[in-house]
């Protein structure tokens, strides 16, 4: 079972206004994801909406047409510790409407929770761990996106080089970290901090599109329950991951958007952390931030590893093999004829070649293989910049007219 579980309603900052629940159930079901994240539950119109279109059964929540949601939202929590300003995200997971009942009435104590779907709040990571235990022993949380500069775990600029000094004895309840897309698990293996922590990969989307839901997910083998899955996550009951490739992600290297600089890890070291255009610091990026915080090498790999598989959105690859735009209806065509009768997680990793270029055009069936065994290049996103997968196609002419080889 492929299941999502960090996702945004469209009453978060920065999201799709088209996001529903028929959306992301229509999608979900194309892109080949089994379970989704409600998310944004402690949003009061979100959750009028989910009550509308969702039926609580075993702890997961169903869709007319049954397929399964889990509740979810994301909390943002900013605040001061040790003389530092800490910005952490994280997702809690709930088993059914009257626990996020208990929670909201928590939260509404210490702010609003209805001008953004991840609210803020003052309260530390360790004391939004110690509200849900109180709402219910059963609700799970974990950190977002553990390596991002900016709002997590390990950020370079807000977040903490242990999760013991994040947590402090809320540690005990917390069993998994969410990799985020700037990493993959083979880069938190690296930390021994992480040994007893589950890895999960999902696709914090905000929107419903198939190059953003689903973009990372995690495979359990077990039946669809609350009380299951989140065993599964307890005890590393894992399959695999989905993940995308660490370069994909917007922070994997350091650099300046706004002065169009990317450094690795070693560049930015050259020239001190520092923009070389406007002399400020560089926006510290995951790569270089698991490089500080590792106390083992690269090459480490841990026993009974859970394994992950690293992918491309399927929309990505036909644009860039095809130069055409990612929602453009010549991408779209492409791709329904690829999933028609299948989905794409289906297609990127279990089509045989044969039918691929039954389906296919030759370029994109060579461009989805590479994909599948992970030899895509990538140009490193940065500072807030996704990055982009480097495809070569030889160029025919035919007539005045330049066409891609595809």
């Amino acid at each position: 079972m492929l299941i999502d579980l960090h996702i945004h309603g469209p009453h978060s900052r920065g999201t799709s206004k088209q996001l529903s629940i028929t959306n992301l159930e229509k999608y979900a079901r194309i892109k080949g994801i089994d379970l989704l994240g409600t998310g944004d539950f402690t949003h009061p119109v979100w959750l009028a909406h989910l009550r509308e279109h969702l039926e609580e059964r075993g702890g997961l929540l169903y869709t007319k047409t049954g397929f399964p949601f889990m509740l979810s939202t994301e909390i943002s929590s900013i605040y001061s510790q040790d003389g530092k300003t800490r910005k952490i995200h994280q997702v809690l997971l709930a088993p059914n409407f009257d626990i996020v009942e208990q929670i909201r009435e928590a939260l509404l104590k210490h702010g609003r929770l209805d001008y953004d779907g991840r609210p803020i709040f003052g309260l530390p990571a360790p004391e939004i761990v110690e509200l849900a235990m109180e709402a219910s022993k059963d609700c799970f949380v974990f950190p977002a996106h553990i390596w991002t500069p900016w709002f997590s775990l390990f950020g370079s600029n807000s977040g903490f080089d242990s999760m013991k000094d994040c947590y402090q004895d809320m540690l005990k309840h917390v069993h998994a970290i969410e990799t985020g897309m700037s990493s993959d698990p083979a880069m938190n293996w690296r930390l021994s901090q992480l040994d007893d922590k589950a890895i999960l990969s999902f696709s914090d989307a905000h929107s419903h599109w198939p190059w953003r839901i689903g973009r990372e997910a995690t495979s359990i083998n077990t039946k669809p329950s609350y009380t299951s899955i989140i065993q599964a996550f307890k005890y590393k009951n894992i399959e695999y991951t989905v993940e995308t490739n660490p370069s994909y992600g917007k922070y994997h290297f350091d650099g300046h958007r706004n002065c169009g600089i990317s450094f690795s890890p070693r560049e930015a070291l050259a020239h001190n952390n520092t923009c070389p255009v406007c002399k400020r610091p560089l926006t510290i990026g995951v790569m270089h931030r698991v490089e500080v915080l590792a106390d083992r090498e690269e090459e480490y790999q841990p026993k009974n590893a859970t394994p992950f598989k690293t992918l491309i959105p399927l929309s990505e690859i036909i644009s860039a093999v095809t130069g055409k735009g990612i929602a453009t209806a010549f991408v779209w065509k492409e791709y329904n004829e690829l999933v028609q009768g299948s989905s794409e997680l289906q297609v990127m990793l279990k089509m045989n070649e044969l039918e691929l270029r039954k389906r296919s055009r030759p370029a994109i069936a060579e461009a989805i293989l590479k994909n599948r065994e992970g030899k895509i290049q990538i140009e490193p996103g940065f500072d807030g910049v996704y990055g982009k997968p480097i495809i070569e196609t030889k160029i025919i002419k035919k007539g005045q007219k330049t066409l891609s080889d595809f």
